[in-house]
């Protein structure tokens, strides 16, 4: 074998041996990242899920202590615990649309299911992850009401600014969307979500 040949053989085993490690670099970095990524799926789920718990528990003692009784105040004419059955959105907008806050919060349901399924596990989407589980826990809490009851169970007033009353789904739900539009506004720029976007290549190749 001539040693122009030989050259040429020593170059293909080499650039074959790299494309091995290579190839075997990147299935154990995709193998961390799915199970990053399960992990932070399972946190999300048992948050939810104790969100939820906490939501119909509290909800729960409203009904048996709150229910038929006089407000219970917690500061006197700034906070009070008064019972009311809400028949509409939160903070009692859009009276006795059962159906279509149900068909709403299933919609949410699945974009937010979707969005969490598709997030990156970065550090830097954590936030997204918190913030929409929130959202979540807030939705499905007061939806089990809608489905059980016919209403959603309210106690929490601040009686300072005349609020309407809410309960802690409500507060899920607000407090996270706020935060995750201020997110979405000067946090996260438009290349940072490629992946909930119908042009990821054209994005990808930006970015």
């Amino acid at each position: 074998m001539s040693k122009k040949k030989k050259t040429e053989v020593i170059e293909k085993n080499t650039a074959s041996d790299s494309k091995a490690v290579q190839s075997k670099t990147y299935k154990k970095a995709r193998k961390k990242i799915n199970v990053r990524k399960i992990l932070l799926l399972t946190i999300d789920i048992l948050l939810i899920a104790v969100l939820i718990v906490l939501d119909q528990y509290t909800k729960y003692l409203a009904v048996i202590r709150l229910k038929d009784k006089p407000a219970y105040p917690i500061i006197n004419g700034v906070l009070e615990f008064n019972y009311l059955e809400n028949h509409g959105a939160a903070f009692g907008m859009l009276q006795n649309q059962r159906v279509f806050f149900i068909f709403v919060e299933v919609i949410v349901l699945g974009v937010i299911a979707y969005i969490l399924y598709k997030t990156p596990a970065k550090k830097k989407y954590i936030m997204m992850h918190l913030m929409l589980s929130l959202i979540a826990a807030g939705a499905i809490g007061n939806m089990i009401d809608r489905i059980r009851l016919n209403y959603v169970v309210d106690f929490i007033y601040i009686v300072i600014i005349n609020f309407p009353i809410f309960n802690l789904a409500d507060m899920c739900v607000t407090f996270s969307t706020a935060l995750l539009v201020l997110s979405l506004l000067f946090f996260y720029k438009e290349s940072d979500l490629y992946f909930i976007s119908f042009n990821q290549k054209k994005i990808r190749d930006v970015k």
